[in-house]
Protein backbone atom coordinates (compact mmCIF):
# COMPACT_ATOMS: atom_id res chain seq x y z
CA UNK A 1 0.00 0.00 0.00
CA UNK A 2 2.93 2.06 0.88
CA UNK A 3 0.51 5.54 2.18
CA UNK A 4 -1.64 5.30 4.83
CA UNK A 5 -4.05 8.09 6.71
CA UNK A 6 -4.79 7.02 10.20
CA UNK A 7 -8.65 8.29 9.97
CA UNK A 8 -8.77 5.54 7.29
CA UNK A 9 -7.59 2.80 10.04
CA UNK A 10 -9.93 1.67 12.83
CA UNK A 11 -8.52 1.95 16.10
CA UNK A 12 -8.69 -1.60 18.24
CA UNK A 13 -8.35 -1.86 21.80
CA UNK A 14 -7.09 -3.90 24.76
CA UNK A 15 -8.28 -4.01 28.42
CA UNK A 16 -6.35 -6.77 29.60
CA UNK A 17 -4.83 -6.41 33.05
CA UNK A 18 -3.49 -3.18 33.89
CA UNK A 19 -3.12 -2.20 29.82
CA UNK A 20 -5.73 -0.25 28.63
CA UNK A 21 -5.39 1.33 25.35
CA UNK A 22 -5.88 2.01 21.41
CA UNK A 23 -4.17 0.97 18.54
CA UNK A 24 -3.94 2.19 14.87
CA UNK A 25 -0.81 -0.02 13.88
CA UNK A 26 0.20 1.80 10.45
CA UNK A 27 3.12 0.10 9.79
CA UNK A 28 1.51 -2.97 9.03
CA UNK A 29 -1.60 -1.16 6.83
CA UNK A 30 1.36 0.52 4.96
CA UNK A 31 2.84 -2.65 4.51
CA UNK A 32 5.85 -1.75 6.14
CA UNK A 33 8.57 -4.83 6.78
CA UNK A 34 11.35 -4.13 8.90
CA UNK A 35 9.87 -0.64 10.62
CA UNK A 36 6.77 -1.14 12.69
CA UNK A 37 5.08 2.25 13.38
CA UNK A 38 1.55 2.24 15.59
CA UNK A 39 -0.57 4.97 17.14
CA UNK A 40 -1.53 4.69 20.80
CA UNK A 41 -3.99 6.91 22.24
CA UNK A 42 -4.09 5.82 26.24
CA UNK A 43 -7.00 7.93 28.55
CA UNK A 44 -6.02 9.75 31.81
CA UNK A 45 -5.05 6.95 34.24
CA UNK A 46 -4.60 4.17 31.65
CA UNK A 47 -1.11 2.16 30.91
CA UNK A 48 0.04 0.63 27.99
CA UNK A 49 2.10 -2.82 28.24
CA UNK A 50 3.96 -4.39 31.23
CA UNK A 51 7.31 -3.10 31.58
CA UNK A 52 9.54 -4.94 29.78
CA UNK A 53 12.72 -5.07 26.76
CA UNK A 54 13.04 -6.26 23.65
CA UNK A 55 16.45 -8.55 23.26
CA UNK A 56 16.56 -8.34 19.22
CA UNK A 57 13.84 -5.02 18.35
CA UNK A 58 14.48 -1.61 19.12
CA UNK A 59 11.98 0.67 19.80
CA UNK A 60 11.25 4.65 19.94
CA UNK A 61 8.40 6.44 21.13
CA UNK A 62 7.19 9.94 20.09
CA UNK A 63 4.45 11.88 22.05
CA UNK A 64 2.21 13.93 19.97
CA UNK A 65 -0.32 14.76 22.01
CA UNK A 66 -0.87 14.83 26.04
CA UNK A 67 1.14 14.14 29.21
CA UNK A 68 2.42 10.83 30.67
CA UNK A 69 5.06 9.47 32.12
CA UNK A 70 7.81 7.14 31.12
CA UNK A 71 9.59 4.34 33.29
CA UNK A 72 12.44 3.74 30.80
CA UNK A 73 15.65 1.30 32.37
CA UNK A 74 13.91 1.88 36.18
CA UNK A 75 13.81 5.69 35.97
CA UNK A 76 10.89 7.43 35.88
CA UNK A 77 10.66 10.54 33.12
CA UNK A 78 7.84 13.17 32.42
CA UNK A 79 6.80 13.16 28.50
CA UNK A 80 5.01 15.82 26.92
CA UNK A 81 4.05 16.39 22.95
CA UNK A 82 7.28 16.89 21.34
CA UNK A 83 9.20 14.42 23.19
CA UNK A 84 11.15 11.72 21.66
CA UNK A 85 12.67 8.52 23.68
CA UNK A 86 14.42 5.46 22.26
CA UNK A 87 14.59 2.28 23.61
CA UNK A 88 17.42 0.09 22.65
CA UNK A 89 17.32 -3.95 22.43
CA UNK A 90 18.63 -4.91 26.19
CA UNK A 91 17.81 -4.41 29.19
CA UNK A 92 18.44 -0.41 29.22
CA UNK A 93 15.36 -0.13 27.18
CA UNK A 94 13.08 -1.51 29.46
CA UNK A 95 9.87 1.23 29.21
CA UNK A 96 6.26 1.36 29.88
CA UNK A 97 4.07 4.56 29.27
CA UNK A 98 1.37 5.96 31.86
CA UNK A 99 -0.96 8.63 31.15
CA UNK A 100 -1.38 10.51 34.57
CA UNK A 101 -2.60 13.57 33.13
CA UNK A 102 -5.90 15.03 32.47
CA UNK A 103 -6.39 14.94 28.01
CA UNK A 104 -5.60 11.87 26.25
CA UNK A 105 -1.92 10.64 25.61
CA UNK A 106 -0.99 9.95 21.97
CA UNK A 107 2.36 8.64 20.59
CA UNK A 108 3.71 6.95 18.11
CA UNK A 109 5.75 4.00 19.07
CA UNK A 110 8.30 2.67 16.08
CA UNK A 111 10.06 -0.39 15.88
CA UNK A 112 12.38 -2.84 14.04
CA UNK A 113 10.45 -5.87 13.16
CA UNK A 114 13.19 -8.46 13.47
CA UNK A 115 12.66 -12.15 13.76
CA UNK A 116 13.19 -14.14 16.49
CA UNK A 117 12.51 -11.66 19.65
CA UNK A 118 12.19 -12.19 22.90
CA UNK A 119 10.86 -9.66 25.57
CA UNK A 120 11.22 -9.91 29.48
CA UNK A 121 9.46 -8.63 31.77
CA UNK A 122 11.50 -7.94 35.09
CA UNK A 123 8.54 -6.61 37.15
CA UNK A 124 7.06 -10.30 36.65
CA UNK A 125 9.99 -12.47 36.09
CA UNK A 126 8.39 -13.60 32.77
CA UNK A 127 9.91 -13.49 29.21
CA UNK A 128 8.41 -13.95 25.87
CA UNK A 129 9.49 -16.00 22.72
CA UNK A 130 8.12 -15.32 18.99
CA UNK A 131 9.07 -16.55 16.10
CA UNK A 132 7.64 -16.39 12.64
CA UNK A 133 6.45 -13.16 13.34
CA UNK A 134 7.71 -10.30 15.36
CA UNK A 135 5.65 -8.92 18.03
CA UNK A 136 3.44 -6.33 16.56
CA UNK A 137 3.02 -8.20 13.62
CA UNK A 138 0.47 -9.63 12.70
CA UNK A 139 0.33 -13.59 11.20
CA UNK A 140 1.21 -17.28 12.31
CA UNK A 141 4.14 -18.00 14.56
CA UNK A 142 6.16 -21.13 14.38
CA UNK A 143 6.44 -20.31 18.07
CA UNK A 144 5.19 -18.60 20.97
CA UNK A 145 4.82 -18.46 24.40
CA UNK A 146 5.44 -16.74 27.94
CA UNK A 147 7.56 -18.61 30.58
CA UNK A 148 8.82 -17.74 34.35
CA UNK A 149 12.83 -16.63 34.36
CA UNK A 150 12.70 -19.30 37.49
CA UNK A 151 11.82 -22.44 35.62
CA UNK A 152 15.10 -22.31 33.99
CA UNK A 153 16.19 -26.29 33.16
CA UNK A 154 19.74 -27.28 32.98
CA UNK A 155 20.40 -28.31 28.78
CA UNK A 156 21.07 -31.95 29.48
CA UNK A 157 18.33 -32.57 31.42
CA UNK A 158 15.46 -34.79 30.32
CA UNK A 159 17.97 -35.77 27.33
Amino acid sequence: MGVVNEDDLDWTDLDEGNARFRRKQLGAAADGRDLGCSLFELAPGDGAWPYHYHTANEEALYVLSGEGTLRLDGETHTVAAGDYAAFPADESGGHKVVNDGDEPLRYLLLSTMNDPDVAVYPDSGKFGVFVGAPPGRRGERSLHGYYRLADDVDYWDGE
